[in-house]
């Protein structure tokens, strides 16, 4: 990882002075495929409120000095939407037991240095400091491989996620509701979960 590049944890009131750039970095990067996302500034600001408001919330911030080129999201799935505990209510899982892994966006110019793998880290290890958790979760977007905006050099992160011990579990999915760069309204987009048992 390059040297001026720091990582930190953050939790509850301690984000407030980063939401305006953590909203600034998920309309950049959920542009691009999978998600082709056409965000809305004061949107993205509403809904980061969730992890100022949960104490038990993280947020991994990746600096390059006083610049925030990357952050990652997470808490307890006791805390999260019905739209992401309905798969795992449905299939026997308790919340309590369950860590959710939201997002992580990182500037094109970072990426490659090792900062996605420090970003489950973190999160992990937050889960674990937190304790009682046996499964850590996330979920991604399911994009048709004939879809128009597909890059013909796409490389999707299965392989990432593999090797940080996440399964994909076809059986848990939901949808999101959001507007596509070419679309007039919003449409929902399935969205499936990977697993990580905890030990």
């Amino acid at each position: 990882m390059s040297k001026q590049i720091r990582i930190e944890r953050k939790s509850g009131k301690a984000l407030e002075r980063h939401i305006p750039d953590l909203a600034r970095l998920r309309i950049e990067v959920f542009r691009d495929f999978p998600y082709l996302y056409d965000g809305d500034f004061e949107y993205e600001k509403k809904y980061l409120q969730t992890y100022l408001d949960c104490p038990e919330s993280v947020i991994v911030l990746a600096f390059d000095g006083d610049e925030v080129v990357g952050a990652s999201t997470a808490m307890p799935m006791k805390h999260e939407t019905a739209e992401i505990q309905k798969p795992f209510i449905e299939n026997g899982y308790n919340l309590d037991e369950v860590f959710y892994c939201s997002e992580s966006v990182l500037n094109k110019n970072y990426r490659g240095l090792g900062i996605g793998v420090r970003f489950f880290e973190e999160r992990e290890a937050h889960a674990a400091e937190l304790g009682g958790f046996k499964h850590i979760t996330f979920c991604c977007v399911e994009r048709p491989a004939e879809h128009p905006r597909h890059p013909a050099d796409y490389v999707p992160l299965d392989a990432f996620w593999n090797k940080r011990g996440y399964v994909k579990h076809p059986e848990l999915h939901t949808s999101y509701v959001w507007k596509d760069l070419d679309d007039t309204e919003e449409t929902a987009k399935p969205m499936t979960f990977w697993l990580k048992h905890e030990r």
